[in-house]
């Protein structure tokens, strides 16, 4: 798993906008910034939806008078993680579809949910500065506690 004084795996993430589709690496996403990347298990979820997401969208502006981008990760694809921005108010996160999965494996932290949805990411925050992680907050099961926008803010 992850550890503070890691550097992130680079991996380029598929963004859907109005303008269409778009590449962006990691590392070029967080060089030069402090941020904080927090995973939810599903985009459109009960608890991603109503505490977890919205959390971090109602401390937004906190966190940028910090100087602390925020990213959310999701094993989904990048046109569910744009209409899920969208349903959200959620533009001020930048939304990252891990589609395969394959970052959050890197990361250690992913999790096998069965037939039920399959492999996705373990609720967590981490809290990254030009890429290096200096903070990994991962729940137990069924907990939104460490990995809250609010826990995430008093770190910062």
């Amino acid at each position: 798993m992850i550890k503070p004084g890691d550097t992130l795996p680079e991996h380029d993430f598929t963004f859907v906008t109005d303008s269409g589709k778009s590449s962006t690496s990691l590392h070029a996403l967080l060089a030069n910034k402090k941020a904080v990347i927090f995973a939810v298990p599903g985009a459109f979820t009960p608890t991603c939806s109503q505490a977890h997401l919205p959390g971090f969208v109602a401390l937004a502006d906190e966190f940028q008078a910090k100087g602390v981008a925020l990213l959310c990760l999701s094993v989904n694809d990048a046109f569910v993680m744009r209409a899920w921005q969208q349903q959200q108010n959620a533009e001020a996160i930048t939304m990252l579809a891990d589609g395969d999965g394959a970052f959050t494996q890197a990361l250690g932290l992913a999790k096998d949910t069965g037939g039920f949805g399959g492999l996705r990411a373990q609720r967590f925050a981490l809290l990254a500065e030009n890429g290096v992680v200096t903070q990994v907050c991962v729940e137990a099961p069924g907990k939104l506690d460490v990995s809250s926008a609010d826990a995430m803010l008093r770190l910062v």
